[in-house]
């Protein structure tokens, strides 16, 4: 039996990359995301095409009273989960000064981004625990971003959103490695997506001028790579680790 996986907020940009590569690795694949559209049918369209059986299950992962019947739903797709990846996330509506931030601005960042993200893999955790023995390896994989370690003043609640994701994948890490199922967290850094495009020409600068020392944006591919390599188990002695795929954002340089 393939293994199957789950990648929430998978229609399309970095989800759709993540989709592809876990098809590419021989998972079947179900795709979460709001609602289903265009975008989804060519994401689950090129699944298959490499060879996944591909199904869509719509849920709001920030509605954690429906959970229940999300989680009921991935499971029923292909009779198992192997792999959990938590893509789904939100950005800030408003970038600006973060004396500015309304309850409002945090209270759905932090919704969505940890809150519904933690619940929703309490409720997998909770029913891939009931499953028999695993042929393949476990896994929870949950996308943050460099943000959760590099401060950006004008987008103060997606940072604190994100920064607590590290510590998630910390604590389940430890929950969870006595079951065989190991925790991973990956932080993309500029990545050329819908999400990034309000903000892609100020970005094209910062990168010529080498924000990070390998001098292009990121694609969802890049991020799709790094989490279908987990996925398979390279890194199996490795658990509540943070994957940079950021160009080296993330370094100190002198």
């Amino acid at each position: 039996m393939k293994p199957a996986a789950l990648v929430t907020g998978g229609n399309r940009g970095i989800g759709r990359g993540i989709v592809l590569a876990l098809a590419q690795r021989g998972f079947d694949v179900v795709v979460n995301d709001l609602t289903r559209t265009d975008d989804t049918e060519a994401t689950l369209a090129s699944a298959q095409r490499h060879g996944a059986n591909a199904a869509f299950v719509p849920g709001d992962i920030a509605d954690i009273g429906a959970h229940h019947a999300l989680v009921e739903a991935v499971f029923a797709a292909f009779g198992r989960l192997d792999c959990l990846v938590n893509n789904a996330g939100v950005q800030v509506k408003v970038r600006g000064d973060m004396l500015d931030v309304t309850p409002e601005s945090f209270d759905r960042l932090v919704g969505v981004n940890l809150r519904g993200t933690f619940f929703l893999t309490q409720a997998i955790v909770k029913r891939m625990l009931w499953q028999p023995p695993a042929e393949h390896p476990r896994s929870i994989i949950t996308i943050s971003s460099v943000n959760a370690v590099v401060a950006s003043v004008n987008r103060a609640e997606y940072c604190i959103s994100k920064s607590g994701l590290t510590m998630m994948t910390k604590l389940f890490s430890a929950r969870l490695a006595q079951a065989g199922i190991c925790c991973y967290e990956i932080r993309p850094g500029l990545i050329h997506t819908d999400m990034t495009a309000p903000v892609r020409e100020r970005y094209d600068q910062m990168i010529a001028e080498g924000v990070s020392p390998i001098r292009r944006w990121g694609q969802p591919e890049d991020i799709g790579r790094a989490v279908a390599m987990l996925a398979a188990g390279e890194l199996s002695f490795s658990t509540g680790e943070a994957v940079h795929v950021d160009g080296g954002l993330n370094l100190r340089l002198l």
